[in-house]
Order: structure tokens, then sequence, then C-alpha cells
């Protein structure tokens, strides 16, 4: 980390103490200036500000966000009494891009299982019909369309006698395990009626099926 204790005045070349305005010739250094964070900035229209809990000087005006002090990090009020909280979301890589999201300056989204992501990153994953989060393979959008395909894709495609086995699975949109029909085509969380599953054990070797094909 850079510790900045003297800036040099660009007009004057004097040089001082970090401060906004020149104590020699009184030229504004920028028009925002953080004396936490050594930082100026001439374009206000960022609407900067410095939050102590962060550590940081984030944009998008301090009336528009707060501070979760479990997920660590400032999120828009637009979210404050509906997003799951997870202890350091932000502290860590995008999924996606890698891009450390707690320093970013591009929008990000926070997904229903509380995990966040760039939103350009997301709107990616839906351009290749990933509709799962990265970290926790939840579905994070609504799949109901597509379990009803799913639905009809399975109706139509039974299985012969010698596939009729029972195998256990573990939906990841809520957890729970059930034991139901092998099928080649998917398989279906007997609570939640996701198709969002895996298959952990019995019956013959999980076959991929592509969730994906069908959202097209």
């Amino acid at each position: 980390m850079i510790i900045v204790l003297q800036v040099i005045c660009s007009l004057c070349d004097t040089e001082q103490e970090v401060q906004q305005q020149c104590f020699h010739c009184g030229v504004c250094m920028g028009k925002y200036f953080c004396s936490k964070c050594k930082y100026f900035d001439d374009d206000i229209s960022k609407q900067q500000y410095h939050c102590n809990e962060c550590g940081i000087c984030r944009t998008g005006g301090k009336e528009n966000f707060f501070h979760c002090n479990r997920c660590g990090c400032c999120y828009s009020t637009l979210l404050k009494d509906s997003h799951n909280c997870v202890e350091r979301a932000m502290h860590h890589n995008c999924p996606v891009c890698f891009e450390f999201l707690f320093e970013t300056t591009k929008d990000i989204i926070v997904l229903p299982c509380g995990h966040t992501i760039h939103l350009e990153c997301v709107k990616e994953m839906q351009q290749h019909f990933q509709y799962a989060c990265p970290l926790c393979s939840k579905s994070y959008c609504d799949m109901s369309r597509v379990w009803k395909k799913l639905d009809q894709q399975v109706a139509l495609t039974p299985m012969p006698q010698m596939l009729n086995k029972m195998v256990w699975i573990l939906c990841n949109d809520c957890g729970e395990t059930s034991e139901v029909n092998f099928h080649i085509v998917a398989h279906k969380c007997l609570k939640c009626n996701s198709y969002n599953t895996k298959q952990t054990r019995g019956g013959p070797p999980p076959c991929s099926s592509s969730i994906e094909e069908i959202k097209r």
C-alpha cells in the first residue's frame, strides 16, 4: 500500500502536506477531496463519498447506498431490506472476470442467494444460457418456464426397463435430497420441483443433460 504524505502543486510547484487547496497559490487541487484516502477528483458527477466502514471512497452518492455490516460492503438502498446477507460478500474476485469486487467501479448485482457479481458478467452468462450462481449453483432467475419444458421432455421420453432404477439427487436450489426414478433427460426435486439437481448416488452413471438447450 502506498501512503501519500506530500503533494506538489502542478501550478506553483510547491511541495506540501496533502490538502484540497494549495497553501501557497490557493488553487483547488480537486473539486472532490478525501483527506482519509488522499484522493482528488475534478469530476464530481461521479457523486463520490467516503465510507468509513469500507475504508475507501465510492461513487454513486452516499444517499443512494447503505453499508451492510455483515456483508462488509456498500449496497444500493433498494436492497436494504431485501438482500440475503453473506459474510464479506464482496471481498472476493468476480467469479466470471476475476476482478476484485470490493474495489470495483463497475455495477454489481446481488443474486438471490446473496453472492455478488458484476452486472455485465451476469448479462454475459445469460448470453451463454447460464442461469445458476457460479459460486453456489442456485438458480438466480425464474426458471419455471424451463422446468415445464423439461416436464414435457421427461414425459415424452420413457425409460427402458433396464434403466428403471432409483437414484439419489441433491437439489442445488433448495438443498434437499430426494430418491427419484432415474431419467436420462433430468431429475426433478420432489420438494421444490426444480430440475437444477445433480445425481449423488445409485442407478446408472450420471448422464449429462443440458438445461441450457431447453432454454433456447
